[in-house]
């Protein structure tokens, strides 16, 4: 991928998208994500219009979620996913507004 351009003191970097609609994600939004390679992100658009990247847990890490959670609760798995994914957005979204 070729160099990226980085404005001091700026939460923004331009990347370069390749003609297979490539790009790489910075390090510092990886880390500050928890976004681990190889691995999925999520992108999803806001109402607002805003895209938002989120990471996007294997298998593995997901495994037991739900017992180990909501262990006497006859709740969907997925229902408890949406609303753990919720909480996840949320804190997120606060760690972000505050660093600002």
């Amino acid at each position: 991928m070729s160099k990226t351009e980085h404005p001091e003191n700026s939460e923004k970097e331009v990347v370069a998208v390749t003609k297979h609609g490539q790009a790489t994600i910075p390090k510092r939004f990886r880390e500050k994500l928890g976004i681990e390679a190889p691995g999925k992100v999520l992108f999803r658009e806001t109402e607002e219009g805003e895209v938002i990247v989120e990471q996007v847990r294997s298998p593995s890490e997901m495994r037991g979620f739900a017992a180990r959670r909501e262990a006497s609760t006859d709740r969907p798995a997925t229902e408890i996913l949406q609303e753990k994914r919720q909480q996840d957005q949320k804190e997120r979204d606060a760690q972000f507004s505050t660093e600002e």
